[in-house]
């Protein structure tokens, strides 16, 4: 019977889609969930979703739920993070600042200056939770959700000795989207995917022996099909293969998409405003925050049973428990030299098995010429964002900003450098050290 400590639980959408995850294997569904959040009205809702899943299918799962960090984590053998850190403020300072300076990011939670300072202003709190889990579950592994995903769980390989590995569901959301395109049968793709998270490429793809790669180029010839992921077919068609984040995510990870409204406009035949709107993320997630502070729940909960989802955490531990092996793409260190193409001290996202002994990443060898400088150039951007934080470094933090690729694009060394410092003083609570 594992205890499952999930950390950031007043998530209530995503937390408890990932405990019914957990409790739709018969083998986990004498689980003890411990929900942990300092949010005390959400954690509430996240709970009481969780304990009408376990009366409502006569379950044998145990059901805590605390604001006490220490209590949650204390003889865990996983540590599920979803943590959100500051709220609405400084997500909208990362968003708005960049801006007004002409840095247009749809969603700034990966890469680019949204993504540096979330992770800048997350890494204290990631660092205090694996402090806590020495110290009550050191063996425990900590699985991560909360981005920026690589900046994050570099900071972990580097900082502590908590085994940590992040995860995401861009890799199964795309090979979705690939069997939509390509006709293929729903879960039907084979497929080799390596890369880093959110910059990963569907190295291979395939259905029954046979490359899906020539019905994706017939669906970039259709005009309808190609105005539904207009960004990620413009990468294929320019660089051979089929990117894993949404046209929305990909096009503010290069340089080519969000400077010129004209060129969108083009390529798309619709307007720049209504394809690639600035912010959505950020609406989005104030609308859901609303949403969930409402003081009506606002679910049946005689109506709430378990069903298992896409998400990647039940699979995984699952398989460790019962020794059941399994290949998921997860975010680990490239300790073993995984891509020979990046960094050993990089996070990448490569095919990994997982059983009975652990997890173990595939050799994915060398990414492709066409493809490899894109990963590239984000991990030296994440390694200094990580330097940054871990010595205190305003100087690298500035530097980070400086090499994103689409604030590269849009602006001057000086205009960068004067917006980095007004996002470094509009997020002075949450840096203290920077500062």
């Amino acid at each position: 019977m594992p205890k499952i400590a999930f950390t950031g639980a007043g998530s209530m959408v995503f937390a408890t889609k990932l405990v019914g995850d957990v409790l739709s294997f018969d083998e986990l569904a004498d689980s003890t969930v411990s929900l942990m959040d300092i949010d005390e009205h959400r954690l509430k809702q996240t709970t009481d979703i969780a304990e009408a899943m376990v009366e409502n299918e006569g379950l044998d799962a145990t059901v805590e739920s605390t604001t006490d960090r220490l209590e949650a984590l204390d003889d865990a053998d996983y540590v599920v993070n979803m943590i959100n850190v500051g709220g609405t403020e400084p997500f909208e300072n990362e968003i708005r600042i960049p801006e007004k300076y002409g840095v247009e990011q749809a969603i700034g939670d990966t890469i680019g200056p949204g993504g540096i300072f979330r992770g800048l202003r997350t890494i204290p709190a990631l660092t205090d939770i694996a402090s806590d889990m020495e110290e009550v579950c050191p063996d425990a592994l900590l699985l991560n959700y909360t981005n920026p995903m690589a900046v994050l769980c570099q900071t972990m390989f580097e900082s502590t000795d908590i085994e940590t590995v992040g995860l995401c569901h861009s890799v199964p959301h795309t090979a979705e989207a690939i069997e939509d395109y390509a006709d293929v049968p729903e879960g039907e793709l084979e497929y080799w995917v390596a890369g880093i998270n959110h910059v990963a490429w569907f190295l291979e793809a395939e259905h029954d022996g046979e490359s899906v790669y020539p019905a994706l180029d017939e669906a970039y010839d259709d005009p309808e099909t190609y105005k539904r992921d207009t960004v990620r077919f413009e990468m294929m068609k320019h660089f051979g293969y089929f990117p894993t984040e949404s046209s929305h995510h990909m096009s503010e990870y290069v340089p080519y998409f969000r400077t010129d409204e004209g060129t969108i406009e083009e390529m798309t035949g619709t307007d720049y405003a209504e394809r690639m709107p600035t912010a959505t993320y950020l609406e989005g997630w104030q609308a859901r925050s609303e949403d969930r502070d409402a003081p009506e729940l606002g679910v049946d909960l005689a109506e709430v049973g378990v069903e298992r989802s896409e998400e990647y955490a039940s699979r995984l531990i699952h398989a460790i428990e019962t020794d059941t092996p399994r290949r998921l793409n997860l975010n680990v260190s490239n300790e073993t030299s995984a891509i020979e193409s990046l960094p050993d001290d990089a996070c990448v996202e490569v095919p990994v098995l997982v059983d009975g002994t652990g997890l173990h990443p595939c050799s994915v060898g060398e990414l492709p010429k066409s493809v490899r400088t894109f990963p590239q150039q984000h991990v030296a951007v994440q390694q200094l964002a990580v330097a940054g934080a871990l010595e205190h470094d305003r100087e690298k933090v500035h530097r980070a900003v400086k090499q994103d690729p689409l604030t590269a694009a849009q602006l001057t060394l000086p205009e960068i450098h004067e917006m980095t410092e007004e996002l470094l003083v509009a997020n002075e609570e949450y840096l203290p050290e920077l500062n």
